[in-house]
């Protein structure tokens, strides 16, 4: 049940993603674009999402289970570190050049676009640089 609800939860939000245009680089960079043909979509769609799921957390922060059973896991660090600060800036450079970021890309691949496959390569092949790192003890 919890694979057969995750895999709903991924193709709502893939659809979701296509209906707002999120999946069109071009609209992300025009959002980005404040001196140039500024396209605000992206705030109304990040606005829509923020106030669609402040009543969900709330709740969920009042549980101790989960609906279908399992533990509640909500994050519980607050502090800002170096390695979330160096994250973050990595990913909004690869946002702002690239215009996709990882739901996106995803949602990209079973449509047949390049960009899709390239950015996912990408962030797979960080991903693995990061594990490679880490095991070596890097920070």
């Amino acid at each position: 049940m919890n694979k057969l609800t995750a895999l709903l939860a991924g193709l709502l939000f893939g659809v979701g993603l296509i209906l707002s245009g999120m999946t069109d680089p071009a609209k992300v960079l025009g959002f980005l674009d404040l001196t140039g043909a500024w396209d605000p979509s992206l705030a109304l769609v990040m606005v829509g999402a923020i106030a669609a799921a402040m009543v969900p957390m709330a709740l969920a922060r009042r549980r101790s289970r989960a609906w279908l059973g399992g533990a509640m896991r909500l994050p519980t660090r607050r502090d800002l570190d170096r390695r979330l600060v160096g994250g973050s800036l990595l990913f909004g450079v690869g946002w702002g050049l690239a215009g996709i970021c990882p739901g996106p890309a995803l949602t990209l691949l079973p449509l047949g676009y390049w960009q899709g496959v390239v950015f996912v390569v990408a962030m797979v092949a960080g991903m693995l640089l990061f594990r490679v790192l880490q095991s070596r003890g890097g920070d």
